[in-house]
């Protein structure tokens, strides 16, 4: 750009989301949509795509400290999916998926549920993926909230367009004005609440060799596992590093970053780290789960910060076999206890269906 001030305002795009901006002179304010600025059936596709390197699955196992055998371990991973490039973290996947949204969604306030999350195929180190948004529901809260609910489904390819993920969000983004009437009133009754158990066994990749993990891994699989158990897991962790993980994924939401942009005047952890966080500590209950296959609902039931020590009480729901090994349906309660003064607070409701042998 050149010249002096216009007398007309530019606008940045993000995908097909026209947004205002202001201009002064030489200088450009450059931001996410307000939700003002959405209409349901936008589109955005602008997300850099992400080849995963055997960094990103260090840094990332750096952070949470998941003993997922998989992506840990090369030799078993090879053995079990016949692919020489290590499985990816499931939960890497989706984070990169979800940071992938977070164009239009950067000046989120929190994200209040996931749903209808399946992963179609394995994802292993060297895969690229790309990740499309498109808005599928509004609604406005309360009269003088100043915020609104904006749907959004999300789908992710690999590099050979092969569908990995397809899946719902609902962030809630401020108001520019904030006493605004928007009318948008979405009842989101047309996303899906409920998994079909048959449909997701569809993503079980028929070349696993389920039988070979049996064979190679000690302790106790499918079989073993009896519904209706609690397991009530002692060690807890502290949520350290949460920008890292919210940039290590090209997750831009700023209240990740930046406490001045926060709701809480102080930096939100990403819903992902909790997530990622709760499933380290199921797989200290089950540390022969395989993978994580789907997520039938996903509700943050309270905020997360940089230092909350978070506990998980894991119940298995339900036990669904399949032709070899089978599927454990799964709910983790996740509670969080901050400034020191010995209160817990629920924080997280995940029911998600685990792959074992």
């Amino acid at each position: 750009m050149s010249g002096g001030a216009s007398s007309r305002a530019p606008t940045y795009c993000a995908g097909s989301i026209t947004l205002p901006v202001v201009q002064t002179g030489e200088r450009i304010v450059v931001g996410g949509p307000h939700f003002e600025d959405f209409e349901v059936g936008q589109a955005v596709n602008d997300a850099p795509a992400l080849t995963l390197t055997a960094g990103h699955a260090a840094l990332h196992q750096a952070l949470l400290g998941d003993r997922l055998r998989l992506p840990l371990d090369a030799e078993l991973s090879r053995e079990v999916t016949g692919r020489d490039e290590p499985l990816a973290h499931p939960n890497l996947v989706c984070d990169v998926a979800i940071g992938q949204t977070t164009g239009p969604t950067q000046r989120v306030r929190g994200n209040l549920f996931y749903r209808g999350l399946v992963l179609l195929r394995p994802v292993h180190i060297g895969d690229t993926l790309r990740t499309s948004t498109e808005v599928v529901g509004l609604k406005q809260n309360r009269p003088g909230s100043g915020t609104g609910l904006v749907a959004l489904r999300m789908r992710t390819e690999n590099q050979r367009g092969e569908p990995v993920l397809d899946f719902w969000r609902a962030p809630m983004i401020p108001l520019r004005d904030p006493e605004a009437v928007t009318g948008h009133a979405g009842s989101f009754e047309e996303i899906p609440k409920e998994l079909d158990v048959e449909e997701v066994g569809a993503a079980v990749p028929a070349g696993w060799g389920l039988d070979r993990y049996r064979e190679l891994v000690p302790g106790e699989h499918f079989s073993d596992v009896s519904p209706g158990t609690v397991y009530e897991i002692e060690g807890r962790d502290t949520v350290t590093a949460a920008p890292e993980l919210a940039r290590l994924t090209l997750n831009v939401a700023m209240t990740h970053t930046d406490a001045g942009a926060s709701a809480h005047g102080r930096r939100l952890a990403y819903g992902g780290h909790t997530i990622a966080v709760a499933a380290a500590q199921a797989v200290r209950a089950l540390p022969n789960l395989m993978t994580i296959v789907a997520w039938r609902s996903c509700d943050h039931t309270g905020p997360v910060f940089e230092g909350d020590v978070l506990s998980t009480e894991l119940t298995v729901e339900a036990v669904h076999p399949l032709e070899a090994g089978g599927f454990v349906d799964l709910r983790a309660v996740t509670a969080a206890e901050r400034d020191g003064k010995g209160e817990r607070t629920p924080v997280l409701d995940w029911r998600f269906l685990g792959l074992m042998a």
